[in-house]
């Protein structure tokens, strides 16, 4: 896992190798009413880049901590899986599902993050 010190959040993709990682890039961004509160949801799309690009002049690092307490998947299934996930396009909102969330789903086959915690 590669965690980037973005602006205002940590952004975080998954090393594919050769250079490459997958991680959620920006599509659209729409309001939706659950309830009696606005949250901003974005739609977003998988896709694989050179990490160089992505992380542009932002620090970055490689991020296993969880590897404490989850177990990684086996390597070929995490690539199966983001490959798979490669072009397709998700729902993403700051108190749920985030891009930390989404990587960590591929590699543990369970989503959690540390920046948010969902009841």
């Amino acid at each position: 896992l590669i965690e980037i010190d973005g602006k205002l959040h940590q952004h975080w993709a998954l090393y594919m190798g050769d250079g490459y990682v997958i991680d959620l890039i920006p599509v659209e961004k729409r309001k939706v009413k659950l309830d009696d509160v606005k949250e901003p949801k974005f739609i977003r799309t998988v896709k694989k880049e050179l990490l160089m690009e992505l992380a542009g002049n932002y620090t970055w690092r490689v991020n296993n901590k969880s590897d404490q307490d989850y177990t990684p998947l086996p390597v070929e299934t995490i690539m199966q899986c983001a490959a798979a996930c490669i072009g397709k396009e998700l729902t993403y909102h700051s108190f749920g599902s985030n891009c930390e969330r989404f990587v960590k789903e591929l590699r543990y086959g369970e989503a959690f993050s540390e920046q948010v915690s969902v009841p």
